[in-house]
């Protein structure tokens, strides 16, 4: 006969949604879980926990509730997964900014593609090595679009080489605006090896290419130049065998523009929380749906960080109707790459709120 949800089955929901990706791994969430009062049904209510917020790189929340988003999308994934169907009440009390999400479950049949979502869940990490020539089909880049729009954002595929320039050329100017910004600097560095629970494991780092986020503002004297293991074009991103988006982009190479892989802005219709959170759902969809695929993933935000940038991205690369929230990066890796290692997780009691 079913039962009352347990704490422990609620708990293990949100184990699941902790594995989604956020700004430097700080996963800047909070979480409460409560048993149903009638049998089959519990609550998860989702919270931002602004401690976690990044003062220089992200002074508005916007990663923070981009970090969230993805999560929820991870606990409603999960959730199906084991046979519960999500009611989502996003941002419920404005009078409460901080409790972001209220989802009620109730028991249902487990969802048809259970298996593959988990596997993706468990399989998903931010991957910064250099990509193969191997090109990413238009066909494919639409596909990941459509999924990332169907979670109330505007997800656009840029499909032709003067975009592509464009969008370059602002990576580069938003790369240059940040390179004086000391507060930015000392805050990256204080993010790896934070801790065993969050932050970037300093083991984690690439050898030879300076700390992960030295070099995504100032070009490393150290670094060997035949060193070609990690892509350090203006398109790259993050460092990344990590599980870790939203970092600073590297050193710009000014070589051609490379065409093999893919590249999606993430939009939204408004700029508020609300489409923040709806931006980091369509992310998680998009990258759960490319994991499943075999493709990389790595997220770029510097483009959005900076305010002039982000607004030339708005009119110059979109039509100016919506608001650029996150630039993703597609590509394939060899198939006889090894696995890379996971960012760490904080605990659940970390997070559980009592």
């Amino acid at each position: 006969m079913p039962s009352h949800a347990t704490r422990t089955e609620l708990a293990a929901l949100v184990g699941l949604a902790c594995r989604a990706p956020s700004v430097h791994n700080t996963q800047p969430w909070l979480w409460r879980v409560e048993a149903g009062a009638t049998r089959d049904t519990g609550t998860v209510e989702l919270y931002a926990d602004p401690a976690r917020r990044l003062p220089a790189a992200d002074p508005t929340g916007r990663n923070l509730l981009l970090s969230c988003g993805a999560a929820l999308h991870h606990l409603r994934v999960g959730a199906a997964a084991h046979g519960w169907r999500a009611e989502v009440e996003r941002i419920p009390d404005p009078s409460r900014p901080d409790l972001l999400a209220s989802v009620s479950l109730v028991r249902d049949e487990v969802a048809p593609s259970a298996a593959r979502d988990l596997s993706a869940i468990a399989a998903r990490v931010t991957d910064r090595r250099r990509f193969t020539s191997w090109p990413v089909p238009d066909a494919r880049l639409e596909h990941l679009a459509q999924i990332g729009s169907l979670e109330g954002a505007e997800v656009v595929p840029l499909l032709d080489l003067t975009r592509r320039h464009r969008i370059d050329l602002l990576f580069a100017r938003a790369r240059v605006q940040q390179a004086g910004d000391l507060r930015l600097r000392e805050e990256q560095r204080l993010w790896i090896h934070h801790s065993l629970r969050d932050g970037i494991p300093a083991a984690a780092v690439p050898a030879g290419a300076g700390s992960r986020f030295d070099d995504a503002l100032l070009p490393d004297p150290s670094a060997d130049p035949a060193d070609t293991s990690y892509d350090t074009s203006c398109n790259a991103a993050y460092d990344t065998g990590l599980d870790d988006p939203f970092l600073t982009e590297p050193a710009v190479d000014r070589s051609a523009v490379a065409t093999s892989d893919g590249m999606l802005i993430v939009s939204t219709p408004d700029d508020g929380p609300l489409d923040q959170l709806r931006a980091g759902e369509a992310l998680s969809a998009l990258w759960l749906r490319a994991t499943t695929d075999r493709l990389s993933v790595v997220p770029l935000s510097q483009v959005i960080e900076v305010e002039e940038t982000r607004e030339a991205l708005r009119h110059q690369v979109l039509d100016g109707t919506t608001h650029p929230q996150l630039v993703v990066r597609l590509g394939w890796q060899e198939i006889a790459r090894s696995t890379l290692p996971r960012t760490p997780r904080r605990d659940l009691d970390d997070v559980l709120l009592h």
